[in-house]
Order: structure tokens, then C-alpha cells, then sequence
């Protein structure tokens, strides 16, 4: 009797697993957009998606740079933002 159980506990345990993955992989995928952002009384570069920045910058000028330089990387669109937090500009990198 032992050895029913076990089959069918395996069984319930992969298709729980095989219904946990397929519904992970229905998420929208990550991007790597970069947006500029004010930030306190500076600027900031922050990955579109994410909370926390990835790079905190005097000038809006060297925040525009820095994220160039990550889209260029990834093949992504960098987001400028006006000190309002309205968008002014965007740059496509595909």
C-alpha cells in the first residue's frame, strides 16, 4: 500500500512544479530601459522596473551619459525626465 502513495505524491509534487514554472513564464519579461530621474536635488539613473537607483549624479548631463552608456550595453531606450517628472526626450538603442 506503501508504494501507491509515493507515485502519486511525485505525480501532484511535479505537476505543482510544472504549474509554478508556466505561470512564472507568463510574466512580462524584464526590460533594461534606463530612465534620468530627479532625485532629491540631483539626478539619478534608476532601471526601469526598479525601485532603487542605479547611479546618483550632480548634472543632469552626466546621468544622460551614464545612461547611454548601460542602454548602449543592452540594447535599451534611455528616459529622460524633465526636473518636473514629466518626459522630455527618449533614446532608442536597438
Amino acid at each position: 500500500m506503501a508504494n501507491n502513495n509515493t507515485p502519486r505524491s511525485w505525480k501532484a509534487l511535479i505537476s505543482e512544479l510544472i504549474a509554478l514554472i508556466l505561470k512564472s513564464m507568463n510574466k512580462r519579461p524584464r526590460t533594461w530601459h534606463q530612465h534620468v530621474v530627479p532625485y532629491k536635488d540631483d539626478w539619478a539613473v534608476r532601471r526601469e522596473g526598479n525601485k532603487r537607483i542605479t547611479s546618483k549624479h550632480r548634472k543632469q548631463s552626466t546621468a544622460i551619459n551614464k545612461a547611454k552608456t548601460l542602454a548602449r550595453k543592452h540594447k535599451a531606450d534611455v528616459i529622460i525626465h524633465r526636473a518636473d517628472g514629466t518626459i522630455r526626450d527618449r533614446i532608442n538603442y536597438d
